[in-house]
């Protein structure tokens, strides 16, 4: 007899503790996936910006806005290859909850500088021969049914008003990190209303979007394009894209912090769970463990046996995991779509997040283990003779 078949048979000896314990850890591995998926679809903004882009906005307030003026004076300065400008619209579909990115944008650079924003050279042309055409994310079309042609109402927030856009294209992101939730609006048609509503911002942009030469020169061009407004009446703060999207993610930052704390005390019940079970099993058969030790069981053989019974169950609770985790983050994508709208538009299951959980729990079996082990190791032979439990 193996030492391998030895613990299949110890384990056989409780068949419903065992499975008892398998699918706690196997629940702890379903809260433990979606913590970590819902913490990298938070970091999904950060992950996809574009190396060699910066964004400018106003120094004190992303909510003070930037002469158009500017545009030409960054252009011209030294390293930067391109620009462009957005503002935030801020419009709502139906109600609340029908919340998605929505930008005004100067529709030639705009798409010239987000080149993984894909679209046929038709539908930009349609985008750009209609002031009230917009661009929408395949996502965001999937989710409300929308096409090309279609007529999409708004109402304004911001500014206020019932605004209606008409779909001139599609777009799809050149990769999986690519935000297909956005929907662009031209940036012309909605300061003309402005100039009527809000005279006071016409003629101004949220924010500017810069593509330089070479990532390398992000420090230096950074500095350039803040010397250059530096003592105006609207001082700029310029930074990589990544740092933009990360200011944004900071905001939630005791929310990451909570999510990534709830996954470490997770993991801490799996631990004690398996030990509890481990010792329960070991104290059960402290006669037999003596006996072992009388027949010519090394310590390095009892180390194996109370090991290999800890990886065997992590393994079966690691793989019912698993298997209940892939079904069950389509439904939780599901019911955040409904909640919160296209809040995390990056609910992905990434095979990573799967080994992640189970290098992690198979980690923890070999930690608990060591607690019987210590226990076993520690009783005299004869004492376990004469233990009677």
């Amino acid at each position: 007899m193996t030492l391998g078949t030895l613990v299949i048979r110890n384990l056989r000896r409780h068949t419903f503790r065992v499975a008892l314990t398998a699918l706690g850890i196997a629940t702890v591995i379903l809260a433990f996936n979606l913590i970590v998926t819902t913490v990298r679809a938070w970091y999904a903004g950060v992950e996809a910006a574009v190396p060699n882009r910066l964004i400018s906005r106003h120094a004190a307030s992303l909510s003070i806005h930037l002469p158009l003026a500017y545009r030409d004076r960054i252009a011209t300065l030294n390293g930067v290859t391109g620009v462009t400008y957005a503002n935030w619209f801020g419009g709502v579909y139906r109600d609340a909850k029908g919340f998605f990115p929505q930008f005004a944008v100067e529709p030639a650079s705009f798409l010239d500088l987000h080149a993984e924003l894909s679209i046929t050279e038709a539908e930009r042309q349609a985008f750009l021969g209609d002031r009230r055409g917009c661009v929408i994310g395949r996502r965001l079309a999937a989710l409300y049914g929308w096409k090309v042609g279609d007529v999409i109402a708004l109402k304004g927030t911001i500014y206020p008003g019932d605004w209606e856009f008409v779909v001139r294209g599609v777009y799809h992101g050149a990769d999986a990190a690519t935000d297909e939730t956005w929907m662009l609006l031209r940036w012309d048609y909605m300061n003309e209303r402005r100039q009527q509503i809000d005279p006071d911002r016409a003629g101004t942009v949220g924010w500017y979007v810069i593509r330089i030469a070479d990532p390398s020169l992000a420090g230096s061009v950074t500095r350039s394009v803040d010397a250059e407004f530096a003592n105006s009446t609207a001082e700029t703060r310029t930074e990589t894209e990544q740092a933009f999207q990360a200011g944004f993610v900071a905001m939630s930052g005791a929310i990451i912090s909570a999510l990534k704390l709830l996954a470490i005390v997770l993991n801490g019940v799996t631990l004690l769970v398996l030990a509890n079970t481990l010792v329960m099993a070991v104290r059960e058969r402290t006669k037999e463990l003596a006996v072992l030790r009388t027949l010519g069981f090394r310590p390095s053989h009892l180390t194996a046996l109370m090991t290999g019974e800890a990886l065997l169950i992590a393994g079966l609770g690691s793989a019912l995991g698993i298997a209940i985790t892939i079904p069950t983050t389509y439904i939780f994508g599901a019911l955040v779509a409904a909640k919160l709208g296209n809040f995390f538009q990056h609910l992905t299951l990434y095979t990573s997040t799967l080994l992640l959980s189970t290098s992690v729990t198979l980690c923890i079996a070999v930690c608990a283990a060591a607690f019987p082990i210590m226990t076993i190791l520690r009783d005299k032979i004869a004492a376990g003779l004469r233990h009677t439990g």
